[in-house]
């Protein structure tokens, strides 16, 4: 009876963690920190100080930590995502955008729109150790899910006389190993979860670039609404979130794209100067980032529609999502040292426009660069909220079954 109540109470445990909702950080520009959402309840549960005007931001595969962008302060704030603590800065290229990092979660890649460089950092000492030259005036960057590419999206500028391109990395020399043309001011980019096709906004274009990534071309362009800018794809492929911001217009939107006809099936009115923009693990929601409304809109992916909306900080930019443990591990065993005799039946249990601003940021940044370098020095900045506990409720639910069931057999 003792083997069977440890070894139950594990696998109640282990359900627990993984059911657990993932959790959203947004950064927050003119507030200097990241908000922490609990996407179960759409509630900010932390609020982390990071460094000066907080832009880009990713979490490692294991979850454990979060990559956070200064983009005036030339760092990367490092997080523990269990305590919501800032255990480390790393110093990068002048005026860094966005951050993605390597599916085995030992390198992390930056780019510096200001000197047109990727800074490489290895995640396991916290240092810089490779500085890539890429394109005009990176901003984007994606990693392709096997790790040996980085995608780099080259703005070029911020007229419509320059065209953006990508550059592809290749991770095991840390150079460029092809330079693509797409379109005017290319800003964000998303790879398919097969890695075989990437998608990238051109703002000044209203387009999506579509490149194949065998072959290195673009290969089609869709037309979207005005100025897009952050771009997502749908865990099964199916679907593209572009995050686009009319002119003279009270709202932004997100438009859909069916990638089977690379056609846009639907517009969804989202909060002013939508920018960063991300889909939940499971593909049931889009988290959209609403730059000028200081807020998060959330879309429901089934019906197309905003179902809540989450204020946060100033200046909201960026979004990521992190589990404690993947949702989608299957089939968890779990071993002793004795052997149970007796089954046990469980029932049926079910198991986170703007560019101009940038512009004028980056003005400033180029005559105020003197920003000493931190190193791996420790911010142990406390959030300033409670931490919560996933999948709390489900586990008690089901030590108190186990504990009617151990009742019975008495």
């Amino acid at each position: 009876m003792k083997v069977l109540g440890i070894t139950a109470l594990m696998i109640l445990i282990l359900m627990g963690v993984v059911g657990a909702a993932p959790f959203a950080y947004i950064t927050n520009y003119d507030s200097n920190n990241l908000s922490v959402i609990d996407t179960s309840t759409n509630k900010i549960t932390a609020t982390v100080d990071v460094g000066e005007h907080p832009s880009g931001v990713a979490i490692s595969p294991d979850e454990t930590k979060a990559y956070v962008v200064n983009s005036r302060s030339n760092t990367v704030s490092v997080i523990n995502t269990t305590k919501n603590k800032v255990i480390a800065t790393v110093k990068v290229g002048t005026y860094p955008q966005k951050i993605a990092v390597s599916p085995d979660g030992t390198k992390a890649y930056v780019t510096s729109f200001s000197n047109n460089t990727v800074s490489v950092i290895n995640t396991t000492i916290n240092k810089v150790t490779a500085t890539v030259p890429v394109g005009n005036f990176p901003f984007g960057v994606a990693v392709s899910p096997d790790g040996k590419k980085v995608y780099v999206a080259n703005s070029g500028g911020y007229s419509t006389n320059f065209t953006g391109t990508v550059s592809v990395i290749d991770t095991t020399a840390n150079t460029v190993a092809a330079t693509i043309p797409t379109g005017n001011n290319s800003l964000g980019v998303a790879i398919s979860p097969g890695g075989k096709k990437v998608y990238v906004a051109n703002m000044a274009g209203s387009s999506i670039s579509i490149i194949d990534t065998i072959s290195n071309a673009v290969v089609s362009t869709v037309k979207t609404g005005r100025n897009p800018k952050g771009v997502a794809v749908s865990p099964d492929g199916k679907k593209v979130y572009v995050a686009i911001n009319p002119i003279n217009s009270l709202t932004g939107a997100v438009d859909i794209i069916d990638t089977a006809t690379n056609k846009v099936t639907a517009t969804v009115p989202v909060g002013k100067a939508p920018s960063g923009i991300e889909v939940t693990q499971d593909g049931a929601k889009v988290y959209v980032v609403n730059y000028a409304s200081h807020t998060v809109s959330v879309i429901d992916t089934s019906t197309n529609r905003v179902t809540d909306t989450v204020p946060v900080g100033k200046y909201p930019i960026e979004v990521a999502f992190g589990n404690f443990i993947d949702s989608n591990v299957t089939d968890p065993i779990i071993t002793t040292n004795s052997t149970v005799t007796e089954d046990i039946k469980v029932g049926d249990i079910a198991s986170p426009s703007s560019e101009e601003i940038n512009a004028v940021e980056l003005n400033n940044s180029k005559n105020n660069n003197s920003e000493s370098d931190n190193g791996n020095s420790s911010n142990e900045n406390e959030s300033s909220k409670n931490n919560s506990t996933p999948g709390f409720g489900l586990l008690g639910s089901l030590v108190c079954l186990y504990g009617g069931w151990k009742l019975g057999k008495k």
